[in-house]
């Protein structure tokens, strides 16, 4: 069988559609390991990119935090957290927010200092406050830039958060790694595609989040 007929095959399965093993269920725990990991990691990774953006300061600590981020394991992480904490929700959330925080935090850093100086130093004039310098004329510039930060680190959380399944949680995943041990590829098949589409909807969830938040004189410049 190719690859379609095994994708034909897994959706056209009643039995993948019902029950906690079921598409809905899975899909549903795959978006709540997601949503959580890209909340958390927005929380450490926004506010320290803001502040450090807005007043230009350490900009290469920043970047060497993010590259060993990057180059951390995120499988070899989560066996190392489940071997020290055991069984739960926290070994999965700690390998995939310290892979969702680095592009996050050097994007929101970027952003924040790619805004013209321009009317920054025209508001500071002015005498606002740093605080509204940096969320009423700052922050609606670099928007734009800071959402391809999340939108990034959503998609890596949502093609990684498979590994949910390594430590007996559900998620999509399942069906890839109860697939490869059942030696049934039409299911591995089946959920490496669920990756996929789950995916390419962030990337359109996105794009529509954009085009709501982000006024359009700054969609045109940027």
């Amino acid at each position: 069988m190719n690859v379609l007929n095994f994708i034909h095959a897994f959706f056209s399965d009643s039995s993948h559609w019902h029950g906690y093993d079921g598409i809905p269920t899975r899909l549903w725990e795959h978006i709540q390991y997601s949503l959580k990991a890209l909340a958390y990691a927005a929380v450490i990774g926004l506010p320290i990119g803001l502040i450090t953006g807005h007043y230009g300061r350490g900009g290469n600590t920043l970047a060497l935090i993010a590259t060993a981020g990057r180059a951390l394991p995120s499988f070899g992480l989560l066996v190392l957290m489940f071997i020290w904490l055991g069984f739960g929700m926290l070994p999965v959330m700690i390998p995939l927010v310290i892979l969702a925080v680095p592009p996050i935090l050097v994007t929101t850093y970027e952003a924040m200092r790619s805004v013209d100086p321009s009317p920054v130093d025209a508001a500071r004039g002015m005498g606002m406050p740093e605080a509204r310098v940096l969320f009423q004329v700052e922050l609606p510039v670099a928007l734009p830039l800071i959402l391809s930060g999340l939108r990034s680190a959503a998609i890596q959380i949502v093609s990684t958060a498979t590994i949910a399944a390594y430590v007996s949680l559900g998620g999509l995943g399942r069906y890839i790694i109860d697939g490869l041990y059942q030696k049934n590829y039409e299911k591995v098949v089946g959920g490496a595609t669920l990756v996929a589409a789950m995916a390419l909807a962030t990337l359109g969830i996105f794009w529509a989040v954009q085009r709501l938040t982000v006024s359009p004189g700054v969609r045109r410049s940027s």
